[in-house]
């Protein structure tokens, strides 16, 4: 065979492992999501809340309630029932608020832009302080620097994060002033300000109103720098994991062997093999900060999709509760799926798997 037969041959072969990799994504995204649709259809099924009554009230005559049944399908066998809400939810159909009255869809819209917000910042806080931290830990292990760094992990994991929202606003808010009361924006700039995006930071740079941004600024900074916290906890107990992993890499102790620095063995090669993983480990705390900010929107009363999806559950509002589950449970897969990916290109020693 000649040389340009191997190259072509290989060429092939390329092809193939990256459509078999691209096909086996696909399906376990398909299957996931269709996973997530079955649980919250069950969950919607098995609730001792009734639908129709939700809709119409408990006075509702009792042919009102017979012929709005029939019409929200809820007369028909179960798995008929199934595919017509896989079909709703695969077209952004999630129906009706009874908080609202607005199609779920538009809700989310709405009120999802201040949950992505607030977790990017609190990602970005947790990752620009969990990383070097996680090093640190790492190259002074068993350090009194390394105990400090897993005990403030510890704490992260183990305090509940509404008590430390409380605790926030009653020193920064209440005592010592430094940040805006619990909302996104002073109700001044609410009838002055016209969001382009639903990101109030980034809008308000883009059309010049700086106090507005420093206002928006005051308020999200908080609950941001809460989660965040969160975020760090697992971002440097997991770098340090990694960082240990390369620490005692024979590469490390050749590094050494030629003269390198300290610093540039640290930080321009473990920590570089060490980044890979981490891709995947910022991208699932990314999601967890957008699924798990139900009770830090509630604290801050900040207008994101967790405290939409709380002020519909204490309102029966099962339409907007499992319309805002499905949302955040796609994101969740999709950002899962995404690092997953990412991960394959960044590594070779994955692109053969």
């Amino acid at each position: 065979m000649s040389a340009a037969e191997t190259q072509a041959a290989a060429g092939r072969g390329s092809a193939r492992a990256v459509l078999s990799s691209l096909g086996r994504f696909l399906v376990i995204a398909v299957t996931t999501y269709l996973g997530l649709l079955a649980v919250t259809f069950f969950i919607g099924r098995v609730i001792p809340i009734d639908p129709v009554l939700a809709v119409l009230g408990d006075r509702a005559p009792t042919a009102v309630v017979e012929r709005t049944r029939r019409e929200m399908g809820l007369d028909l066998p179960l798995i008929e029932q199934f595919f017509i809400y896989v079909k709703s939810a695969l077209s952004g159909d999630f129906g009706t608020s009874v908080l609202t009255t607005n199609p779920v869809m538009s809700d989310i819209r709405r009120v999802f832009p201040a949950t992505i917000e607030l977790a990017t910042l609190g990602t970005i806080i947790g990752a620009v302080i969990g990383v070097p931290l996680g090093v640190l830990a790492a190259v002074k292990r068993g350090s009194l620097i390394d105990q400090i760094v897993r005990i403030i992990g510890l704490i992260g994991y183990s305090v509940p994060i509404f008590w430390l929202g409380l605790l926030g606003l009653v020193l920064f808010y209440a005592k010592l002033q430094w940040v805006a009361f619990p909302a996104r924006l002073d109700v001044v700039y609410e009838y002055t300000f016209t969001p382009i995006t639903g990101f109030y930071l980034l809008d308000a740079a883009m059309q010049g109103q700086w106090d507005v941004f420093y206002d928006a600024f005051r308020h999200i900074i908080l609950p941001a720098s809460l989660l965040g916290y969160f975020a760090l906890a697992y971002i440097s107990r997991m770098t340090r994991s990694f960082m240990l992993n390369e620490m005692a890499q024979e590469y490390i102790v050749a590094a050494r062997a030629k003269g390198l620095s300290e610093t540039r063995i640290i930080w321009g090669h473990a920590l570089r093999n060490a980044a890979v993983p981490m891709v995947t480990v910022i991208a699932l705390s990314y999601a967890s900060l957008l699924e798990g900010s139900v009770l830090t929107e509630t604290v801050f009363s900040w207008p994101g999709i967790g405290l939409y999806i709380t002020n519909s559950l204490q309102n029966a509002d099962m339409n907007a509760v499992l319309g805002g589950t499905i949302i955040i449970g796609s994101v969740f897969i999709g950002i899962n799926l995404l690092s997953d990916l990412l991960y394959r290109l960044l590594d070779p020693r994955t692109k053969a798997a």
